[in-house]
């Protein structure tokens, strides 16, 4: 049986899970060229930014220096329109969903996903955000269908999304799963025992989309951290394996299936050196540069995601060949364009050909029509929730962190989640992860007319969009140590980085920059009284935390635990019982040397 053969029998019944889609092989006409030109556009953490995103998340450094307004959906679709060709294939590297603006989260982003098929969307790496309503709900989104508790949405049945989802290394805890991911791919002897050998996959691992009459294989991966960044209960039944050795085993699949041009979307990446050109190298190595220079030398390029920055990089494989290593920065800012030439008669990447541009998404061209009637009506669909006023605030609200780690908007929610649960949670204090505080509350009123000073739900809704559950927790005196200890890297929990929890007022503590781990924290009081180890303290946080969100383990530890509110509706119902509301001090923790 030739390549070709086998791979359009291995990968045609793949659909089940809207992954594998094979276009039809054209047939040979003339005297073949030597090699085919074949461009790619990518987007990645798009975030369901439907319209243009505000404030520092709608603006863009471009290839000249200058910061301009970036983003929105009809904006993108003019863009993607502007730089596609005959040659194109649209692609993405996760969180298209999650972590959404009211337009798209109040309908379970089914107009973000529906907007990225209209754009043309072929392939998405699935991103952590993707589970966060669980996988049974990617599996919606995936193929269709009604959310089984809120029903349809105004447009109707789901239908789906029009394009692949693919994640490598996204496998099932029982290697009992049943699965369709592989339900073709299993009938191949050499595939069935390369994929009995990695694990039950979860979802579909690779794409190929024919082009010029040359296959390209896209394996997709997901930051193996993803357990630590979203809710337990959701994935319970997966587990997120290392991406290096995920993505070799892809490419082990898609050789076996003739597939040599291969492409990875990661849903990993890199910090920058802040102010740079999109189209620099400005990406400080760290845990998407090892998966672009560790993984399978078969594999051409990596485009990643994830860290929310805009970089072109160049890295050596392990064989010591040049590579793209490149990210789009995020809410549809940036589309990253990669031409390339490959050879017809070995069907692999001419990697000398691989050009990127990275195209700030600028606000200055004409709107798309189509997706500009798409947007209104979802936000005509929406506006009677979106645009009601739920509070006032004397000045802008913001969620940068001071140098103590806190800032004057996550203090804030922290006191409403503490006025939400203590009648009934009998809450103490409370603490909310840095990361879930999505947006600023800016002073200046929007366009929607609501004026300044005035909070609606749609923005309330845009700080506060996971719908996380309150909860409460008894904790020891010393189990809450160990929590504010979690906070800083060097810990037994592989903390990537410091993320410093918003505290109560009523909670206060100090912390050592240079003490090692484990002596960091002392002064810990709750209302102006010491904390003892044995004494028993109510702790009022997300249900993320209390999973072990982003390496808090100690909080699984909690016992008692209560279910109060909505952390959305926590917040809203703080902001409408305290009218103005001004910022508050980001004097809850003091730091020392």
């Amino acid at each position: 049986m030739t390549s070709r053969s086998l791979l359009r029998l291995a990968l045609a019944g793949a659909v089940a899970t809207g992954s594998v889609l094979l276009a039809a092989v054209p047939a040979d006409a003339g005297k073949a060229p030597r090699t085919v030109p074949i461009r790619l556009l990518a987007l990645n953490d798009f975030h369901g930014n439907l319209e243009p995103p505000g404030g520092s998340s709608g603006r863009m450094v471009d290839e000249s220096g200058a910061t301009v307004d970036a983003g929105g959906a009809a904006f993108v679709a003019t863009h993607m329109k502007a730089h596609a060709d005959q040659n194109t294939i649209a692609v993405a590297q996760g969180d298209l969903i999650g972590a959404t603006p009211l337009v798209s989260a109040a309908y379970h982003d089914e107009p973000s996903v529906e907007f990225m098929g209209k754009i043309g969307l072929k392939v998405a790496a699935v991103g952590n955000h993707e589970f966060d309503e669980g996988y049974a709900e990617l599996r919606r989104i995936m193929k269709g269908g009604c959310h089984p508790v809120d029903g349809c949405s105004p447009a109707g049945q789901w239908k789906g999304a029009a394009f692949d989802y693919v994640g490598a290394n996204v496998l099932f805890k029982n290697p009992n799963e049943k699965t369709d991911a592989l339900a073709a791919l299993g009938a191949q002897g050499q595939v069935k025992k390369l994929m009995a050998d990695w694990g039950v996959p979860a979802l579909p691992p690779v794409s190929v989309k024919w082009m010029n009459g040359v296959p390209i294989g896209f394996i997709g991966l997901v930051t193996q951290t993803t357990p630590n960044i979203v809710t337990a209960e959701g994935i319970k039944d997966l587990k997120f394996v290392d991406e290096v050795k995920a993505a070799n085993v892809a490419s082990k699949l898609l050789k076996l299936l003739g597939v040599k041009a291969q492409v990875v979307l990661v849903h990993e990446g890199d910090q920058v050196t802040a102010g740079q050109s999109p189209d620099a190298c400005s990406a400080v190595p760290g845990a998407g540069n090892r998966i672009a220079t560790q993984v399978d030398p078969e594999i051409d390029l990596v485009l990643s995601g994830h860290s929310h920055q805009a970089y072109l990089c160049t890295v050596k494989d392990p064989a010591g060949r040049n590579r793209l290593y490149s990210q789009g920065g995020s809410f549809g800012r940036v589309i990253t364009q990669v031409d390339l030439q490959v050879n017809v008669k070995t069907r692999d990447v001419d990697r000398s050909t691989v050009v990127a541009d990275n195209h700030v998404v600028t606000r200055t061209v004409t709107p798309d029509p189509e997706i500009s009637a798409f947007v209104q009506t979802w936000k005509d669909r929406v506006a009677p929730v979106a645009n009601k006023p739920v509070g006032t605030i004397s000045a802008d609200l913001t969620n940068t962190a001071a140098p103590s780690g806190e800032s004057p908007l996550g203090n804030l929610i922290a006191d409403g989640q503490l006025a939400a649960t203590r009648t009934g949670g009998n809450a103490q204090i409370a603490l909310m992860n840095p990361g879930g505080v999505r947006n600023s509350l800016n002073y200046a009123g929007s366009p929607a007319g609501e004026g300044d000073g005035v909070v609606t739900y749609g923005e309330a809704f845009a700080v506060q969009p996971f719908n996380n559950l309150m909860q409460v927790v008894t904790l020891t005196g010393a189990q809450l140590k160990t929590v504010l200890e979690q906070q800083f890297t060097g810990g037994p929990n592989n903390q990537a980085f410091t993320k410093i929890l918003q505290p109560s007022a009523n909670l206060t503590y100090t912390y050592s920059r240079s003490a090692a781990w484990g002596a960091k924290v002392s002064d810990i009081t709750i209302d102006g009284t010491p904390v003892t180890d044995t004494q028993s303290i109510r702790v009022a946080v997300n249900n993320f935390l209390v999973g072990g969100g982003d390496a808090f383990l100690a909080f699984t530890e909690g016992t008692d635990v209560w279910s109060g509110p909505l952390d959305i509706d926590a917040f809203v119902e703080h902001l409408g019982r305290n009218n103005p509301i001004a910022p508050p001090a980001t004097n809850r923790i003091t730091v020392v040397d």
